[in-house]
This record gives structure tokens, sequence and C-alpha cells, in this order.
């Protein structure tokens, strides 16, 4: 038997997108929200993260803009000393779970149903089914169902590998790796992204000795330097000097390898290993701390992608295979945290959907939190489109030309927009806007610098097109 419900807003899932939309719908309208989501607790996949996790981003322009993560201060030791401190996992779902227990749902216009999967939505009628009881509902939706899945994020502990590993290998998720790693000597990440990273400078900073660490990297990455993406006013001049040099990289740059050499020159950009070069950019954050434990692992293992895990070692794709330590501990960091796929974006706004996408690279749950307020600001699905348009995520750096472009074009739009551009400008997700919303007519030497990359901007968009169409890629208008 089914129960039957009504709302104005069905959000599913509650992760930070689906919590950044619906804290932002709160304050800009009053529709009712019924919010959906598989997990017992909101978070999303921070419920599934494996334990040493943190943000990669400052932990004050993350979360809900209704409602600070964290008490702004900067870390004294560490890898990331110098710098705004950055939350752990487990503070992260206790963040989520106060937003929903003593915002939400005390403000009688959200209900939320964890433990539950939606099924479908038809004709203005959605269902879901708890996943506990069997129970089914269906939800009479009065506006729309707001999807906050489509992006496909994945993590170890819930993914499917790819690879086959044989009966007696040890291959775990990084969520298992404190209680496992006491039990082998030698060690293997498979996987090339952040999460990779973290495996391996978690390693290094527990005691495991580096020539006892193998690492599957089929390709390298293009990595965001912490230094100059603080997001606040205390880091003006380290962030906006580095920001107007990428510009004038961006305007000038024959190429995208020149494009990218000058980015990491000015220090907009890092990499491990100086020495290769790296074909992957997914706006990953890492602090020169981190690197240097990295490079400590030399045994990289570069042949491609893994088709299997034998007690002898590892087949690869290509055919090779490389033979490893018997008892060795395998640590699969595969999952994608995104679809990267080029084609990836739809329309924002349809009749009865929301998709919330990226709009401003790399914060989604600031992109969330703009459709949220774009949805009850503008008059109809055709203005709200033209005032957030989704941006393709990244899978390397030339399809970063096309990311940086939409998030260039956007920007401009934003600022053409007084309505628009007056909420960016305060909310507290904006981490640029953090940085610059106090600078002062009489602060010469900072609108000096404002200026010098707003002269910047023009060139750098009309180059960005030249080498979007050198490179046969679309730029989505």
């Amino acid at each position: 038997m089914s129960l039957n419900l009504e709302t104005d807003y069905l959000v599913v899932g509650a992760g930070a997108v689906g919590m950044a939309f619906v804290d932002t719908l709160l304050d800009e309208c009053d529709s009712k929200v019924i919010m959906v989501d598989k997990h017992h607790q909101p978070g999303g996949h921070w419920n599934d993260a494996y334990p040493f996790v943190r943000l990669h981003q400052p932990s004050h322009f993350y979360g809900v803009a209704s409602t600070q993560l964290g008490s702004t201060t900067i870390e004294t030791v560490g890898k990331n000393k110098g710098c705004f401190e950055l939350a752990t996992g487990t503070e992260i779902q206790a963040y989520f779970s106060e937003v929903m227990h003593k915002r939400f749902m005390p403000s009688g216009r959200v209900r939320y149903f964890p433990m539950s999967e939606w099924r479908f939505s038809r004709a203005g009628i959605s269902n879901f089914t708890n996943l506990l009881s069997g129970k089914q509902y269906n939800v009479a939706v009065k506006k729309k169902v707001v999807d906050t899945t489509y992006l496909k994020t994945s993590v170890p502990s819930r993914h499917k590998r790819a690879y086959d590993v044989a009966r007696g290998v040890a291959c775990v998720s990084p969520n298992n790796l404190p209680l496992q790693a006491r039990n082998h000597e030698s060690y293997c990440i498979v996987g090339a992204g952040k999460t990779a990273m973290d495996v391996g400078v978690w390693l290094c900073e527990n005691g495991a000795r580096s020539e006892n660490i193998s690492w599957v990297c089929p390709r390298h990455s293009w990595l965001m330097n912490r230094e100059v993406v603080q997001g606040h006013e205390k880091f003006f001049f380290e962030s906006m000097t580095c920001f107007t040099k990428q510009m004038e990289a961006i305007a000038k740059a024959t190429d995208v390898d020149e494009l990218f050499r000058e980015m990491e020159a000015c220090g907009f950009l890092l990499r491990i290993h100086p020495d290769k070069h790296p074909k992957m950019f997914h706006y990953a954050v890492i602090s020169k701390g981190e690197i240097n434990q990295l490079r400590k692992i030399d045994n990289l293992l570069e042949n491609g992608r893994i088709s299997s895990i034998n007690n002898e070692g590892l087949i690869f794709k290509n055919g090779s295979f490389v033979q490893m330590t018997p008892n060795t501990l395998y640590i699969d960091c595969t999952a994608s945290a995104a679809d990267f796929s080029a084609s990836n974006t739809k329309p924002i706004f349809q009749p009865g959907l929301i998709t919330p996408q990226a709009t401003q690279l790399p914060n989604p749950c600031l992109s969330a939190a703009m459709a949220a307020f774009v949805e009850t600001n503008y008059p109809d699905d055709g203005a709200r489109n033209n005032a957030c348009r989704p941006i393709p995520i990244p899978d390397d750096p030339t399809s970063w030309l096309t990311s940086q472009l939409g998030h260039m074009i956007n920007q401009s739009a934003i600022n053409k927009d007084p309505k628009l551009k007056n909420w960016m400008a305060k909310c507290r997700l904006n981490g640029v806007g953090r940085m610059t919303r106090n600078v002062k007519p009489y602060h010469f030497s900072k609108m000096a610098l404002l200026a010098k990359l707003k002269r910047n901007l023009r060139p750098a968009v009309v180059n960005l097109r030249d080498l979007i169409a050198k490179s046969n890629l679309h730029v989505a208008e």
C-alpha cells in the first residue's frame, strides 16, 4: 500500500548539493520541500568516505550559505600549515546533520526521508520507497523535482571495480586501510586521482616506508595550489596576484601545453613530478606539503589501467605484467568523483525538473545555491537558463579550456545582472566575492591589481576561443 504526499519541491539527495539548494530555497520563498536520500543521515557521499578524508578546499566556503562550517582558523602545524582549516569527514557529517535537524526540519517546511530511494517521476507524481520497510510513497509535486544525482558521484567504498581480483588477494577501499595496513609490509595504490594522493600521504605520514609503496598511475594530474585558493581577504594579494598572472597566461598562450606551464610558473598549478607530463585535470586542490610527501613514492607503475590482480602481481590492459611482493595490500582508489564526460551538461531548468550542475567551478555548493536563487527570483525557465548556464567538468587540460571559458562567460553575465550580482557578492559560499567585497576606492594597491586583472579578461576570453577552435572542441553558447 502506498502513502500519498504533496509538496512544492521534491529534492532527490541530501548531499552537499541538495542541502545547499534547499538552504537557499528556504531563504528565497515559502515553498514546502520533501528531501529523499538513500543514506541514514544527511551528507551524501561524505557518509561513505574514508576515515582520514578532509576537504580539499578551506572549510569557510563549503556547505550551505546560511551556516558557517568551521571557525575560520588558520592551521599552524602539518601539511596544511599557513592555510585555512580543512574540515574532516566526521565534521562535515555532523555539520550537515545539524543543518537538517536545527534549521531545515524546525522550519516546518522540510520533510526528510532518509534510507529511501527515489524510483520515478511521471505526470507530476514521484515515487520513492523506504529501503528498510519497503513502504512506498507517491508524491504530488506542485512545482519541480530537483535531481541532485545527475553527476553520479562515486566513492571507493561503494563503486564496482573495473578490474578482477583473484581470491586470496588483499584489495581494500581506503575505508579499510587503517585497519588492514598493519597486516602488510608492502602497499600498492591503484588509481591516479586525489583519493589515491590522500592514500599516499596517509601511508607516508603513518610510517610506511616509501620503498614499500607502489603506485599504479595511468596518468598524472595538474593540481591547484591550495595557497592561492583560500577565498578570504587575508589572502587577497597572494590570490589576486596569481589570478592576474593566470589571466595574462590565458591571454597570451599559443597552445594548451604552454598555457599550463605558465599557470604552473605563476603558482596557480602544481604537479607532483616535474619531469612528468600531466594529462589529467579535475580541479583537485593540494598543498606543497602533500606534494613533498607524495614525491617520496618513486615506484610508479605507468603501464596504463589494470585488467586484473592475481597472486603474482598486476596484469595491465595493454598485456604487460608487473610482479609484486607477496602479501601486498592493494588499495582501490579508482572511483570517479563525478561524470567527466565531455557532453555531461543539460539545461538546469526544465518543466517540472531542476538538474543542478556546475555553474561556478569548482564550487558545487555555490552552484547549487545559485540555482535555488535563480529558480525563485526569475520568471520562467528561459530566463533561468540564461542566468544559470551549466559548465562541463573537465577531465584533462584541453577540456579545461571550455570549462574555464564557460566560467568566465557566466561571471560576465552575473556582473551584468544587478539582482544576481548582489546576491553573489553577499553569499558566504563565494570565496572570490569574500576577497573583494570590502575593497574600497582608497585601497589603491588592491584597486590597481583588480584593474590589471580586469584588463586581461577580454583578451583571455578571445584567446580561449582561439585555443578551443584549434583543439576542435565544442563551445556551448
